[in-house]
Parts: structure tokens; sequence; C-alpha cells
């Protein structure tokens, strides 16, 4: 069974905190101590008020947690930097150094977790408490100059400051969704309470299951926008990684993870694949592209090579 991927998880668990957290907030009845409902009316301002507050606090919470969440997820063990393993030692050197030269304020932890796939992240609340992992199959996998090049990539991702823009994203949708939600939901009610002679609508229980499905419904849809961004930052993140560690490593990252794809996983696992460089077989179109959480490998070398042709 494949592990979740590390935007996947960040979106899913985000999504299941703030339907933790309205559901409480819905029991203790804060929307109508907010001034969000009064009787039978709706005060919009205060409503969304309360759903920004609660919005961004969902995913500030998924964005604090994000470290911990990852290791836990991965099995990540940490690399102490006076470690006396050669390889091990290396690998922490590398991250370091690159680090230094992207002028983070202060260097990440570097981990090892156990997987035969080729794989690697960066997580972390911010750029002076972040992780940078790699799978044991990566480093068997890729010579020393690949390995740079997506060590690279991943350091960009913490330069550019990608978990805390997308947690700012992230709240925006769980702002609107926690939004629309409350709205059909109060719809609905008033709708139940003009045909009810006795002027009854949903019940308490019924009126948060249909703002727990509609939040839902609403945040698979805002992850459209989420999963679009991580797309666009993965090319940021490949330029930024070219500076770093040069355009020949991050391009031979990229050709290696696309020949691993393609001579040692059968179709399954191409479609399935979760690395973090977004290991996969021939590009989707339709709706699927729109779930994507990494462009194509094809896409990011030829955007690689075009800008090293300027």
């Amino acid at each position: 069974m494949q592990v979740a991927k590390r935007i996947v998880l960040f979106v899913a668990v985000n999504i299941l905190v703030v339907l933790t957290l309205s559901i409480v907030l819905s029991l203790l009845g804060v929307p109508r101590y907010m001034g969000a409902y009064t009787g039978a009316d709706i005060n919009m301002g205060a409503l969304m008020a309360f759903c920004l507050v609660w919005g961004f606090g969902g995913a500030l919470i998924s964005l604090a947690i994000s470290r911990i969440m990852a290791k836990f997820a991965y099995g990540v063990k940490l690399i102490e930097p006076n470690t006396m393993d050669p390889q091990a030692r290396e690998l922490v050197n590398t991250v370091h150094r690159l680090a230094r030269s992207a002028k983070l304020p202060k260097m990440p932890e570097v981990g090892v977790y156990d997987s035969a796939e080729p794989n690697a992240f960066a997580t972390g609340p911010t750029k002076s408490r972040s992780l940078v992992a790699v799978s044991s199959g990566l480093l068997r996998s890729m010579d020393k100059k690949s390995v740079e090049g997506v060590l690279a990539h991943e350091v960009a991702h913490i330069a550019n400051g990608d978990m805390v823009t997308m947690t700012l994203l992230q709240g925006v949708v769980n702002a609107f969704a926690m939004f629309l939600a409350r709205i059909i939901a109060f719809a609905i009610d008033s709708a139940m309470r003009g045909r009810d002679e006795n002027g009854q609508g949903l019940g308490q229980i019924a009126h948060i299951a249909v703002v727990w499905l509609m939040e839902a419904v609403f945040m698979l849809l805002g992850s459209i926008v989420v999963m679009w961004f991580s797309r666009w930052r993965e090319f940021r993140a490949d330029a930024g990684g070219a500076k770093l560690a040069g355009r020949d490593s991050m391009v031979s990252a990229l050709r290696s993870l696309q020949m691993i794809a393609s001579r040692h996983m059968p179709e399954p696992a191409q479609s399935d694949a979760m690395a973090a460089f977004k290991i996969s077989g021939r590009p989707k179109g339709g709706i699927a592209r729109l779930f994507m959480s990494h462009p194509p490998l094809e896409e990011r070398i030829a955007r690689l090579e075009q800008a090293r042709a300027i």
C-alpha cells in the first residue's frame, strides 16, 4: 500500500482538522456566540469573520504539525550531524551546504526512511524548523550528482517558503468552504421552516451533518486550486534547485527519476507513484490532471532545458 504523498497528507490532515473543528464548534454553539446566527437570521459579516478565524486556524494547525506528521507517516530516522556513517555524513553535509547557499536561518533536520521508491521531501512550519528527508531507494538508485539535484530542489522549497504560502492558500480555501457550507445549510433550514406548519427546520444534528458534508465537498473542490499551486511551485523549486546545485544536476536528477520510472516500475506503480518528485508514467490529462500535485517529469525537464537555451 502506497504511503500518502506529502502534499496529499497535508491537505488530508487539514480537511480532518477543519471538519473536527466545525463539529466541535457547532456543538458548542460558537457561531451563535459570535453573532453569526440570530434566531432565524444570519449575520454575513460575523459568519465570514468566524470562517476566516477558524479556516486559517485549521490550516495553521496542519502546518504546525506537518513535520511531526511527516516523520510519523514515513517513519523518518533523523541523522545526527556528527554521525560516523560516511554516507549519512555526506548527506547531511550536502543538505547543510545547500542550505547555507540558500541563506536559510537554521540548518534543516536531515533524515532517511526505508522505501524502495526514489523519493525525497521537505516540510516544516518555518525556514528555521524544517526537515529534509530522502528514501533509502533514492540513495541506492542515484549517483551523487543526481542526489544533489534532488536535495537542492527540496532546499529550494524551504527557501521559497512554499509550505507557509500553501498554508495561507489552504486557509482561504477553508474559509470559503466553511462559509459556503453554512450558507447552504442555513438556506435548507430556512426552506424547511417555510414549508413546515410548525416552523421547524433542520435539527442540530442534521444541521451539523449538512455543514460537514458541504464542507468536505467544497474543500475537495478547493483542493484543485491547492494542487494547481503545488504544480506551479514545483517548477519554481526546480529553478531554485538549478541555481543551488547547477542546472546539469537538476536535469540529471529529473532524468534519473524518469529512467527509473520507465525501467523498474510496472505501469500500475507508475500511475500510483507518490514520490515528492512525482514519478509518473504517461502525463495525465482531463480531470485527473486537476488533482496532480506535481507536473509530469517531461514538462519539468523541458522547462529547465528552455531556461538553459535562453
